[in-house]
């Protein structure tokens, strides 16, 4: 659990540095799931050393999004003023989302059913 956490916070430090660099261009956070998760994928860490903290963070994600709830209410002036901007940007946003995923697992199933015809 120690070397899972140690782990989590490295990349995190080093998303959070990549980030200075490039002036919070992207948040250091995203940076840092990113390095984590290309070292996962290459098999320079492995899955086993932070499994567990994963999980508890996975089970007690609610926890994470106080803060940000919090930080929204010193916005509640902003936030009724654009209401309709914001209503709008999040509709369109989440109909891209799903016409996206359709398509993406729409290619990735004639491709895999090609492939099946190809080797019987």
């Amino acid at each position: 659990m120690i070397k899972g956490s140690f782990y989590i916070l490295l990349f995190y430090f080093l998303g959070e540095m990549l980030s200075l660099v490039i002036h919070g261009y992207i948040p250091g956070s995203v940076i840092g799931m990113i390095l984590l998760f290309l070292c996962l994928f290459f098999k320079i860490i492995k899955p086993e050393n932070v499994k567990d903290v994963a999980i508890v963070i996975t089970k007690n994600m609610a926890v994470f999004f106080i803060p940000a709830c919090v930080g929204l209410m010193v916005f509640v002036k902003l936030f009724s003023t654009s209401f309709v901007a914001i209503i709008a940007a999040i509709s369109v946003s989440t109909v891209l989302t799903i016409i996206t995923v359709a398509l993406t697992q729409e290619t990735i199933e004639k491709r895999r059913l090609k492939k099946g015809n190809n080797h019987e």
